[in-house]
């Protein structure tokens, strides 16, 4: 387990916070770490790698460089490693970790051909290996990187994949045979088309009714490994053709080796209302918001095979990005100031901007307010493409949370610890 550090760093103390947290960039800021599902924090605990972002009040243009940025906890400094042009507003350059210090990955973009690429680097050395897969979650050993085609992601969800030209990205027509879900080897460098989306309306159980999805083609969007590394999880979205009409959501699952392909959660559930899946510890089951009955958003727990969903806690509403800790009692999640996908501002906001980041034992159906941050910059963009969420994530020993914010004109990002929370068990 990660040894615990305690960072040299200023602390954050608005709103009188439950556990200690730390500003990671106190300085320059502009930056956001990667995601929910993976942690920043590098093996050994003592190093976070961030993207910084070239400027907050526009959205970006092909070819801007981003920074990748490592923050040392120990020492209280930061470094930018590395320049990407293989980026965008939400998930940066997908910044993280491999199974040691020395695996850096994140994506880059070359401008004269436009290709986007993952990057393998070692941050103390420079060595350096450019991939011909893109990354969007590397697995738990560090040896593969899983991810659909960055340039098509936008096609979907704006600020999620890596933004080049118009012209320069390629569109889907129907179940495409040659795009879908991509696995690059991080040793040799090569990417192979795992599952394609033909294959998956071809073979998926339950199967897809081809009637459907008859006038419209399909993308991809999040793809995660499961804490075993034996599974994967993809988002497969639907985009019809006519402008007026409705994206479709299916979640996938599947073997590493793209076998066994299941429809986890179907759209006919997931289009009563839903966000943000993510595997259980266990690697068996999928928490996410969802709908079900249509009377809100709860946690609801089902299998990665499709099917059982149970709502964990039916008087606590769902909210943000949740996690479910390792103790298999408590889930932590965020909230939206600005609703996800249309489905307006969450609770555990206010009118100030700040919202909340929550601690909740489901099976006492009690929770915690933890921390209260700021998330609402000047500028948001046309289509919230530069809001901020705190995407709270896990460290590696599930006691350290890293979050984003917005303090002193600037994109900062914060760590918290809640390692004595959880060894006093104090659950309500």
């Amino acid at each position: 387990m990660p040894r615990r550090i305690q960072p040299n760093l200023p602390r954050y103390g608005d709103f009188d916070p439950l556990v200690p947290v730390w500003c990671l960039t106190p300085d320059r800021g502009g930056c956001i770490h990667r995601f929910f599902d993976t942690s920043p924090l590098s093996p050994s605990g003592r190093y976070a790698a961030l993207t910084r972002l070239p400027y907050e009040d526009r959205l970006p243009s092909p070819g801007d460089p981003a920074e990748i940025v490592v923050v040392d906890l120990l020492e209280g400094t930061e470094e930018a490693v590395a320049e990407t042009r293989g980026w965008d507003t939400q998930l940066g350059a997908q910044a993280q970790w491999g199974a040691t210090d020395g695996q850096l990955f994140f994506n880059d973009a070359d401008p004269s051909s436009w290709r986007a690429f993952g990057v393998r680097l070692d941050p103390f050395s420079g060595d350096r290996l450019d991939l011909d897969g893109p990354v969007y979650m590397i697995s738990p050993d560090g040896r593969n990187a899983a991810g659909p085609c960055l340039l098509r992601t936008g096609a979907v969800q704006p600020g999620y994949g890596v933004i080049v030209p118009d012209d320069h990205v390629p569109r889907n027509r129907g179940a495409s045979g040659d795009d879908g879900l991509y696995v690059t080897d991080t040793r040799t460098g090569r990417c192979r088309l795992l599952v394609s989306y033909e294959r998956i309306v071809g073979e998926a159980e339950p199967r897809l009714d081809p009637s459907e999805y008859a006038e419209g083609d399909f993308y991809g969007f999040h793809v995660k490994w499961s804490p075993r590394g034996d599974r994967l999880m993809f988002v497969l979205r639907w985009r019809p053709r006519d402008p007026a009409g409705k994206l479709k959501h299916n979640l996938l699952t599947m073997n590493a080796d793209g076998s066994r392909i299941r429809v986890a959660l179907s759209e006919h559930l997931w289009g009563r209302g839903g966000h943000h899946p993510n595997w259980c510890p266990d690697g068996d089951h999928v928490l996410m918001n969802l709908n079900l009955d249509g009377r809100g958003m709860r946690f609801v727990r089902f299998s990665a095979d499709g099917g059982h969903p149970e709502v964990l806690a039916p008087g606590i509403t769902g909210s943000g990005h949740p996690t479910m800790h390792p103790d298999g009692r408590h889930v932590l999640t965020d909230a939206y100031l600005h609703g996800p996908f249309g489905f307006g501002r969450e609770p555990f906001t206010f009118d100030d901007g700040t919202v909340q980041l929550r601690w909740i034992d489901w099976k006492e159906q009690h929770e915690k307010a933890l921390i209260r941050v700021n998330v609402n910059p000047p500028f948001t963009g046309p289509g919230q493409e530069l809001r901020i969420d705190p995407h709270p994530a896990w460290d590696r020993g599930c006691r350290r949370v890293v979050f984003n914010g917005w303090a002193g004109g600037a994109r900062r990002v914060y760590m918290a610890d809640l390692g004595d929370l959880i060894d006093g068990g104090d659950a309500a």
